[in-house]
């Protein structure tokens, strides 16, 4: 079995994969309570709260799958804050010395990349290797409060990055646009409530790039539309206008991330489609994407809700599903975090 481990922002999180079963079990502690004052994720606070909850995390664990069990120990090493990565690191090198078991590094935008594919394997671990296959090559979605990215698996496993975000991330504008509107912390679940019930037309806020043809992602600007509109309405207008400006400025991020995600498979032959990332969750994005995948004939894989956020589970399954692609660092004790990683950077 894997032990995974996950610290590279504000969730512990720790579990347990087997790969002739599929995913044991997981344990998560979140810290959006104790952010939530601050409007976003203090480092210092965040890695404090890592080491006081690894422990209780490792003792649910081991009580579940006893260490002898473990062969192997994944654990993000980047990217992510510096100082919560160090804490996973430090936990995974010692247990791997305790236990004498190799420890691996997963890049933790990769192992968004493959989330989408847990549910296969569980459904039937024995045949994963063959269904996954049918799939590729495989074009994929991240949509993150960090990341914005479109890339695709090819038959040996590997990603290629094919566009990214010039600006800000899709869950960084619903966030920002949240604190805007003066909804909480955080903000892209707040603006998904309102959205429900607003009016998606009742504002123009700017969907595109400059280039139509590109795949590229743009979010600044939207965010400056928003701030201008605001200015121009009274508090009053605002509180009654909620809804119609969360669900305009919503559409205006979804219908950039769907007209570029339809542009992609229309220039590709990918055999499938897969969401992942925080943003994931959201109900609507997921059902213009399922509408496109659909319109383009190819399966459609979304990333379970227990795997679009930071957890152990993706990191334990792409150290075992990347084995054969080089996605995976071996450094064992010697390994580094590397804060900075990009998704297509090993």
């Amino acid at each position: 079995m894997i032990l995974g481990i996950e610290s590279s922002c504000d969730e512990s999180a720790v579990a347990v994969f087997d790969p002739a079963k599929g995913m044991a079990d997981e344990w998560v502690h979140s810290q959006i309570a104790l952010h939530e004052a601050y409007g976003g994720v203090v480092p210092d606070l965040a890695s404090r709260e890592h080491l006081q909850h690894f422990g209780p995390l490792l003792q649910r664990a081991l009580a579940a799958v006893p260490a002898e069990r473990i062969s192997q120990i994944a654990v993000t090493n980047g990217p992510g804050l510096a100082a919560c990565l160090a804490m996973g690191l430090s936990t995974a090198k010692s247990l791997g010395l305790a236990w004498r078991v190799p420890v691996v590094g997963v890049n933790h935008l990769r192992a968004h990349a493959f989330s989408p594919f847990i549910a296969l394997h569980a459904a039937a671990p024995a045949d994963f290797d063959a269904e996954f296959a049918k799939l590729l090559p495989h074009l994929g979605l991240l949509v993150s409060g960090g990341n914005t990215a479109l890339f695709s698996i090819d038959e040996s496993r590997r990603i290629r990055l094919l566009a990214s975000t010039m600006d800000d991330a899709a869950g960084e504008a619903l966030d920002k646009g949240a604190k805007l509107l003066g909804l909480g912390y955080p903000g892209g679940p707040q603006v998904e409530k309102l959205a429900t019930t607003g009016n998606p037309a009742a504002f123009a806020f700017p969907k595109a790039v400059a280039r139509r043809s590109s795949l590229e992602f743009s979010f600044s600007g939207l965010k400056t539309s928003l701030r201008y509109q605001l200015e121009k309405m009274t508090p009053a207008d605002i509180e009654r206008r909620r809804a119609d400006l969360c669900a305009s400025y919503q559409h205006a991020v979804f219908d950039q991330l769907v007209r570029k995600t339809q542009l992609a498979l229309e220039r590709g032959d990918c055999r499938s489609f897969g969401l992942s990332g925080g943003v994931a969750n959201n109900k609507t994005l997921q059902a213009g994407l399922a509408q496109v995948a659909r319109r383009q004939g190819v399966p459609y894989l979304c990333a379970q809700p227990q795997h679009t956020g930071d957890n152990a589970g993706m990191i334990a399954f792409a150290a075992w599903a990347e084995r054969e692609a080089g996605g995976v660092n071996e450094a064992g004790l010697a390994l580094q975090i590397e804060p900075s990683l990009m998704l297509a950077g090993g």
